[in-house]
């Protein structure tokens, strides 16, 4: 497992504070359920239920997103990313990310994912690359609605996330790809 945690980074640019996230479904730097993991892997591609609670007073909305950055790739893996889920939305449930969008509250945008689909892709670590950190994120924003595009590429939000981020929760699950 590598060391690297893009968001303890990212703090060293522009400090956030960190706010309570949790999941009946993630056990916090444990080991994903066969649910949440990638069907290639006889996983069942379905998101975590996520709950959050102390984020900031001027949060007006929320994204959440799941990213690998343990994937054999200079700029990791993006496995799902949700944008402008109402400041109001304190959680989400299991299999939020489903393709169909039917679990999402309304006006969330699904984006694309790094396997370019726009739905929650579950882990599939590649054989022989050990264990990978799957980081769920709830970033609370200053806007009401992130302005990007439905295909933009996850880094144009990643951008949108650093520049109107206030705070973020973040909850770890693994997997192996051994």
């Amino acid at each position: 497992m590598f060391d690297y945690n893009p968001y303890e980074a990212l703090q060293g640019l522009k400090p956030v504070e960190a706010f309570s996230l949790v999941s009946s479904d993630v056990r916090g730097d444990g080991a994903l359920d066969r649910a949440q993991v990638g069907s290639s892997h006889r996983g069942l591609d379905r998101s975590p239920q996520l709950s959050w609670t102390g984020f900031p007073a001027e949060t007006r909305s929320f994204a959440v997103t799941c990213f690998d950055p343990d994937a054999p790739s200079a700029s990791g893996w993006w496995h799902w990313a949700v944008v402008n889920l109402a400041a109001t939305q304190t959680s989400l449930p299991t299999d939020a990310g489903a393709a169909s969008g039917d679990n999402l509250p309304e006006g969330a945008l699904m984006l694309l994912n790094d396997d370019r689909e726009r739905r929650y892709s579950g882990p599939t670590p590649p054989p022989g690359t050990g264990v990978h950190r799957y980081f769920f994120v709830v970033h609370a924003l200053d806007v009401p609605h992130v302005d990007v595009s439905t295909d933009a590429a996850l880094a144009t939000l990643g951008m949108q996330l650093f520049f109107h981020g206030l705070g973020r929760g973040i909850l770890v699950g693994t997997a192996s790809g051994d």
